[in-house]
């Protein structure tokens, strides 16, 4: 006889969440409906808490929702202006650390930082731009990897490894330092087994990994961010999708 995992519960501003043994924070919340902003999570991974993004306050402590187990009788600030103008500053240092014009970028409308910025209410970068000069391979037929635009959010080399069954990327060096990496002897996705249809490919959140020949395939007002908020639960699902329908 299976029995049910015995839910308990913890508490976000004024909701009560159930969760089950084994569950994040983050699991626990999404599952509930409730947002928590996120760039570097995506349900079915090994959260790694890379963008910071995430951070509430657990009785008072700050945590990644995406990286602490829930605990029953936890109680969590998630929506203060304290921790969205955190989230905003965080946002801001990450348009800054890269080259992101949005109007003319072939990922605006679908590019889950830009929506971002709109749902914390950024209006300017507030940091002066570093404009960082970074490689660019298009050595690959199929697939373009513009380092210009990475976040370091991991998120390709986890689908890479733990989805693909691959291990195209890596993150090498630390702090400034810290760059996507192919792992391959030459460096160049041209020598990877990367392909259009891997996870890996279409998980970027910023365009740092484009298929190429499908740029601006959707018109304005027909991409995912004209037609969803980022806080919608569940987004994940139709960014793929979205992502998917591009090779169609």
């Amino acid at each position: 006889m299976v029995t049910e995992p015995e839910s308990k519960f913890i508490r976000i501003d004024d909701q009560e969440i159930p969760f089950v043994h084994g569950q994040t924070i983050m699991d626990a919340a999404l599952a509930a409906g409730v947002y928590i902003p996120h760039l570097c999570h995506f349900p079915g991974i090994t959260p790694q808490g890379n963008c910071k993004l995430c951070t509430v306050e657990v009785d008072g402590k700050p945590l990644t929702a995406c990286t602490s187990p829930a605990a029953a009788g936890q109680r969590i600030r998630n929506n203060t202006p304290e921790l969205n103008e955190a989230r905003k500053a965080l946002t801001q240092m990450l348009f800054i650390e890269g080259n992101h014009i949005c109007p003319s970028c072939e990922k605006t409308g679908n590019c889950p930082l830009q929506a971002m910025a709109y749902h914390l209410g950024m209006l300017h970068g507030h940091f002066p731009a570093q404009f960082p000069v970074r490689e660019v391979d298009s050595s690959h037929p199929t697939i373009m990897l513009d380092r210009d635009r990475c976040i370091l959010c991991s998120l390709c080399v986890r689908a890479s490894r733990e989805v693909d069954g691959k291990n195209v990327f890596a993150i090498a060096g630390r702090g400034t330092h810290a760059s996507l990496i192919v792992n391959t002897a030459s460096g160049k996705l041209v020598d990877s087994d990367i392909e259009p249809s891997d996870l890996a490919a279409r998980i970027c959140p910023v365009g740092a990994i484009l298929i190429k020949e499908h740029g601006y395939d959707a018109p304005i007002g027909k991409r995912i961010f004209d037609q969803h908020k980022i806080n919608e639960i569940g987004l994940e699902k139709i960014y793929i999708a979205g992502a998917k329908s591009d090779d169609s």
